[in-house]
């Protein structure tokens, strides 16, 4: 429980950026899956382009601290690895 003002600040700030992290992890979610989806369904041109915009939603969180960096280079590499088996 917040006993000053600049601890009850901090607290309402708080619960505002989990919710902005909250949302653009949601939307990075999405992105790899419609990434895995494209290429489950061979569409490597499709698929392609979404990885670039799922590729930028990876690193915008990386770069905020949302997720590791680490964590966004394997799931970038994966996905990458996954794109270049198609035929």
């Amino acid at each position: 429980m917040a006993n000053h003002k600049s601890s009850e600040k901090r607290a309402k700030q708080d619960i505002k950026k989990n919710l902005v992290n909250k949302t653009n992890e949601s939307q990075m979610k999405t992105a790899v899956k419609k990434v895995r989806d494209a290429i489950t369904a061979g569409d490597k041109s499709a698929a392609a382009e979404l990885f670039k915009s799922a590729q930028a939603e990876l690193r915008k969180l990386a770069k905020t601290g949302v997720i590791k960096l680490n964590t966004a280079a394997r799931r970038t590499a994966r996905l990458a690895a996954q794109l270049n088996g198609l035929k």
